[in-house]
């Protein structure tokens, strides 16, 4: 049989599972080659490249002589020198918070155009951001309906991408399409404007086997604040 997974990615992702579970917390050393060759029963060349492979996502830290660091276990880190929107704004002292307008189990039609990544029932969440107190953006993710029950129970207290990744749906990749939308009177209510149109933000996150997981699409007043992208060359 055909493998799915290139040897060593299997290799990388279990020890990353490790990490964020906190069998290797931050700030601790990984085994050395020699000691995960052994529990995984591979080549020292395999332990190798699984361990760049973190070492890019940037989980680990390799030093000459030293061996690897465990510098982070978040569930993603950043693979660019980018900064993301939420940490540019905190950097310019503005307050981002969160809270949840709504949790429910919806039934698609066929037709809809996430039937195909969720079939006919999706989990979908909406949450409301507010940006120095006041309405910001309109959050709607969806997710696969399996979960429903668990983030009914979970999400107040656990990060949306922790309950998927307890579910085995780990996200590998995403792309962002943005564009501008006409909202209203709901969405209008909820952000407490009078604006008919706003910057939408369409996020399809990925598995490492390219099935979508989780669509969330936002909604963002940019009267009230421009939304900004910073990159370091």
């Amino acid at each position: 049989m055909r493998r799915k997974k290139v040897l060593y990615l299997e290799i990388a992702d279990t020890i990353k599972n490790d990490i964020q579970n906190n069998v290797y917390p931050v700030g601790s050393m990984l085994p050395t080659e020699t000691e995960f060759e052994g529990l995984f029963e591979v080549s020292k060349i395999t332990i190798r490249k699984a361990v760049e492979v973190l070492a890019l996502q940037g989980y680990v830290e390799k030093k000459s002589g030293k061996g690897t660091t465990v510098i982070s276990n978040r569930l993603f880190n950043k693979l660019s020198k980018g900064d993301s929107f939420s940490t540019i704004l905190e950097k310019k002292g503005m307050t981002l918070s969160k809270k949840i307008v709504n949790i429910e189990k919806v039934t698609l039609e066929h037709e809809h155009p996430y039937f195909a990544f969720f079939g006919a029932e999706v989990t979908k969440i909406t949450r409301m951001y507010e940006l120095n107190e006041e309405p910001y953006i309109i959050f709607n993710h969806f997710i696969p309906g399996k979960v429903f029950q668990e983030t009914q129970e979970k999400l107040a207290d656990s990060s949306l991408y922790r309950i998927l990744a307890d579910n085995h749906l780990v996200v590998d990749h995403f792309k962002d399409q943005f564009s501008v939308s006409i909202i209203g009177a709901a969405e209008q209510n909820l952000l407490a404007t009078d604006v008919t149109h706003v910057m939408k933000r369409v996020r399809k996150s990925f598995d490492n086997d390219g099935k979508v997981i989780e669509v969330s699409v936002a909604l963002y007043n940019t009267e009230q604040y421009p939304y900004e992208m910073e990159f370091e060359i």
